[in-house]
This record gives C-alpha cells, structure tokens and sequence, in this order.
C-alpha cells in the first residue's frame, strides 16, 4: 500500500514540477503504470494482454480520425471560417462547445476532441483564452460522451456492468449532464475573448504529416496501456479504502480519476446491486473530476498535446473550474 501511494503521489506532482516529465507524458504514465501493476501485485498475462488489446480501437479511431481530418481539413476549415462570419465569435464559441459536447456521445470523444484542435487553430484567440476555450470544450466533451455506450470506454464498461440498454446513461445522467454541456458553453462567454483582428479570420495552420498522425496514434496507445495498468494496479487501494464507502464519499473520492482511467474505476467501483441513485453519483464524480487535468481524458490528452498546453497551464484553469462544478453538483445530487 506504501509503494502504490508513492507512486499515486509522483503521479500527482512530477507532471507540474519536472520538465522531462511534463514533455513525456505518455512514457511517464506507461512507466507509473507497470510500477503500479508489479507492486500492487496484479501484473500477470491477462492483465498483460489486455493492456495490449484495450488500447487498438481508442488508437485506430485517432489514426483514421487523424488521417480524415487531413484529408478534409480544407473543406473544414472553410466550413468553420464561414460559420464565424455568420455567427459573432463569442456565440460561435459558446456553439461550438455545446455541439461538441453533445456530439461527443455518437462521434466519440476523440474525434470530437481532434475537431476541438482544428476549429481552435482556425479561431482568433490569444494563448489565455485558447487555454480556457481547449479546457471548457475537453470537459463538454468528457461529460457528453458519457451520455452513450459509444461515447467514452467509461460508458462501455458502466452499461456492460449493469446490463442495462443503450439509452440507460442518458435517461439515468442525461438531465444533469446536458446543462453542465450547456453550461460550460455558455461559461465561454466570460473566459474567453475573441482577439480584436477576428474580422479578418484566416487558416494558416499546416496540415500534419503523416509521420506526425501516427506517432500522436503511438503515444494514444503507449497513453491508455499505462492508464490500463495504473487503473489496475490501484485496485488493491480502491478495494481496500474505497469500496463500499458512502457515495457521499465516492462522489469526491472519484477526483482520482482525474489521473486515472475513469473506465477502470467505473470497472472497480460500479455494481449491478447498486442503487441509481448511487450509480449516479460515482458517475457524475468520475466525469466532471476528468476535465481537471490532462491526465483525466483521452481529449484532454489529444488537445493539450496538439496545442502544446502544459500541465501547469491545464491545472490552474481545470482545477478551479472543475472543483466549482464538483461542488455545484455536491450540492445538486445530495443536499436537494
């Protein structure tokens, strides 16, 4: 337990502190996770070969994601540039976070997020406002693809756990997920200001090389098999001090996920005997907490990546934003 609380703690703090690290992310994760596995004890062959597997289908969707949008990044570019003449760049913000997040459930959230980098590319916005527009569109999008057994593998695995239909997430999360979506839309305009220049938008972002496609693809893989073996590893923690505590508690235990694969949780937490009520709650903690850091989602992985967004950059808008959220719906599920 000593050992997997260290490495819980590295976790948490060599992103924010230590160059190297921050600009390897990926490598780091993969290297925390195997430490994980191999001191909680739970690396074995299966957990081997599912770290192997898991990965392919987040990995392909990002590689043919990668290559449709190179192949029609003109056409959509142009697509957006003629939205934002019709539409003021504050609304069009506000817009595109709203779509984006609700979208997010049928597309998946990394196509929506590789969207995300290419309509911000396009976008006037000073380096503050790209920022706080990359953080709000990565939680819509975290909190949308819940809605969906497609969107995200956290709503994969929650529907396959409670043997329940393809709408269940929506009608169980859809009526505080689709106003948070609204919500941090609408949060766009007050945090981000278009640049005075917007009048004269222009598309002077080169398209990525295929080279560039796949090593981002590598490092998704490389991503998800340390959150594989991370998430795992930290079951004998989760099991020993977390389950079977009071949702109350798991609602703000679930912040973990905010470096954690919040699948893997879901997978460790969630019980077919469990109440909605409470299903709910480990839910909604798991997928708001996810947009705090970049660690926390797929998206925010693939946006701060391709916007060069560093970890301190994220955390000091992600983290106000998301305990804020966190405690709103505290107050929502619990206290009405």
């Amino acid at each position: 337990m000593i050992g997997l609380i260290v490495i819980l703690i590295l976790v948490l703090f060599l992103p924010f502190s230590v160059k190297k690290v921050e600009h390897n992310l990926e490598i780091f994760l993969f290297i925390m996770g195997v430490a994980a596995a191999t001191i909680g004890g739970m690396m074995n062959f299966h957990l081997i070969e599912k770290a192997l597997i898991d990965p392919i289908n987040i990995t392909l969707a990002v590689l043919i994601a990668g290559l449709i949008c190179k192949w029609g990044q003109v056409q959509l570019e142009k697509g957006i540039l003629s939205l934002t003449k019709i539409l003021s760049p504050r609304v069009f913000f506000a817009v595109t976070v709203i779509i984006l997040g609700l979208a997010s459930s049928i597309i998946t959230a990394i196509i929506a997020a590789i969207v995300l980098v290419i309509i911000i590319n396009v976008l006037p916005l000073d380096r503050k406002s790209e920022i706080r527009f990359t953080i709000l569109a990565c939680f819509s999008i975290g909190l949308g693809a819940a809605l969906t057994p497609i969107g995200e593998p956290l709503s994969t695995i929650t529907i396959s756990k409670v043997n329940e239909d393809f709408f269940y997430l929506l009608k169980l999360i859809g009526p505080e997920v689709i106003p948070a979506v609204v919500i941090f839309g609408l949060l766009t305009l007050f945090f981000v200001k278009p640049q005075e220049s917007s009048t004269g938008l222009e598309s002077n972002q080169k398209a990525e090389s295929y080279k560039e496609i796949l090593v981002r693809s590598f490092k998704i893989y490389l991503f998800v098999m340390g959150l594989t073996f991370l998430g795992h590893g930290f079951e004998p923690l989760i099991n020993e001090y977390v389950l079977g505590l009071h949702p109350m508690l798991l609602y703000w235990i679930n912040m973990i996920s905010a470096i954690l694969d919040n699948a893997t949780l879901a997978a460790a937490e969630i019980s077919p005997a469990m109440d909605s009520e409470t299903i709910r709650a480990v839910l909604l903690g798991l997928i708001i907490s996810g947009g705090m850091l970049i660690p926390g989602n797929i998206p925010n992985i693939i946006a701060a990546g391709k916007l060069n967004i560093t970890s301190k950059e994220w955390a000091s808008f992600g983290v106000p934003v998301g305990l804020l959220t966190m405690a709103i719906y505290f107050v929502v599920l619990f206290i009405f």
